[in-house]
């Protein structure tokens, strides 16, 4: 069952992100591949792998993880406006990597660290340079496949190695810009620097229900087990669709 999880779900889900961004646009696919959609089966695979205790402690991490993921997000849309895609994303990993590693030391309460999640991604937001208007683009036929391998790759290598990178470390790098890296990549090479900073102005915008999924995981995944996947799969959709009527209050007032 776990192969299968490891082999489908994440791709699926990234392929769906991407689906929606071709008819809806870039800033919408950020905003669904910032959802726990790679992060959300890597946590329940190492839930039905090792138990509820591992997971949970594993999930707190996370949030800490989603602080590199910000990071990535600004890097990234600035970046990308000097180099290719294979450059910028390169940079991008390794501060990723770099943040990870010192955050997977210093351990903080599940609170403080949803705090400092929601924190990164409002100073995120605010770093980002100006989309500008992306031109148009002509999508390869191997494009939806490559996605999908390149999410399914890094899936695999994280969920295989998490018995011995232990829960904080599995957490932490959960959270890794691995189906936003596609995404943004893909964005970035057939679409350009504009087309990438709305992909990751959408990741940071979605980074809060992120939050709140890693977050119920952490604090239910002991007392309820499995169930706390489903909490906070809807815990993480109330999340976005509050904020998506927030958006909606705001542009309605200020026209």
């Amino acid at each position: 069952m776990t192969v299968l999880l490891k082999l489908v779900l994440a791709p699926l889900l990234v392929v769906g992100s991407s689906l929606a961004g071709r008819r809806w646009g870039p800033g919408l696919t950020g905003l669904l591949v910032a959802m726990p959609v790679v992060a959300g089966p890597i946590l329940l695979i190492t839930y039905l792998d090792h138990g509820p205790e591992f997971v949970a402690r594993a999930a707190s991490a996370s949030l800490l993880g989603l602080v590199s993921l910000a990071a990535f997000a600004v890097v990234f849309a600035r970046v990308s406006r000097a180099r290719g895609w294979a450059g910028t994303v390169v940079v991008g990993w390794l501060l990723c990597l770099a943040l990870d590693l010192a955050l997977s030391f210093a351990p903080v309460p599940v609170w403080v660290a949803l705090g400092l999640a929601w924190a990164a991604a409002w100073a995120g937001i605010r770093s980002l340079p100006a989309a500008g208007e992306a031109g148009p683009v002509t999508l390869p036929w191997w494009d939806l496949p490559a996605r999908a391998v390149a999410t399914a790759v890094l899936v695999v290598v994280l969920t295989a190695a998490a018995g011995r990178l232990g829960p904080d470390l599995t957490g932490v790098l959960a959270p890794f810009p691995i189906g936003t890296s596609v995404v943004a990549v893909f964005a970035l090479a057939q679409g350009g620097a504009p087309a990438a900073a709305a992909t990751m102005r959408g990741v940071l915008r979605g980074l809060g229900g992120f939050s709140v999924f890693c977050f119920l995981v952490a604090v239910l995944a002991e007392p309820i087990g499995g169930w706390a996947f489903v909490v906070a799969v809807a815990g993480t959709g109330v999340w976005q669709f509050a904020g998506r009527c927030r958006s909606c209050a705001m542009t309605a007032l200020s026209s």
